[in-house]
């Protein structure tokens, strides 16, 4: 019986904008592939309630391996302008938390991001070269979690829609 892998990724993201700012490029996620390198495509499989309860997206990611993973990411918890939970099934499956807090005004009015992300790998090879693997796996990570970081703080400087 093989061993599930689970990976424990988390990132931090310091933003030069508003929360209600940072919250609406976050929420907007169709529009991620005009600020997110890596992103390809944005579906929405399902709308979810009036909070964005239950919506689900096929997304698809290019990474810095030369793979794409394809997730379908559902809503599971809102608290507008603070958290957004969703549950992941496809190329990785897991939960991933969203957590956003104005920066202390004196700091500027930043936006702290933090991204909490548990997944495991599907059955097969990649589960079974996780621990050889691993640190590849958290570079990755890493990465196409930077260029978010820098592609929403380019899109979030620009003009912003009302």
């Amino acid at each position: 019986m093989s061993q599930i892998a689970y990976f424990d990724l988390v990132s931090h993201w310091r933003l030069d904008a508003p929360v209600p700012q940072v919250w609406r490029a976050i929420t907007q996620t169709e529009q991620w592939p005009r600020w997110w390198p890596g992103v390809e495509a944005v579906h929405r499989l399902a709308e979810g309630d009036a909070r964005g309860v239950g919506r689900v997206q096929q997304i698809t990611f290019r990474t810095g391996l030369g793979y794409r993973l394809h997730l379908a990411l559902e809503v599971t918890d809102v608290v507008k302008e603070e958290r957004l939970r969703a549950r992941a099934a496809g190329t990785l499956a897991g939960e991933g938390i969203w957590l956003m807090k104005q920066a202390d005004a004196a700091m500027g009015g930043h936006t702290d991001v933090t991204f909490v992300w548990r997944v495991t790998l599907p059955p097969g090879i990649l589960r079974a070269l996780a621990p050889l693997l691993a640190p590849l796996f958290r570079w990755n990570h890493r990465r196409v979690m930077r260029a978010g970081r820098l592609g929403l703080a380019g899109y979030l400087a620009g003009p912003q829609p009302p």
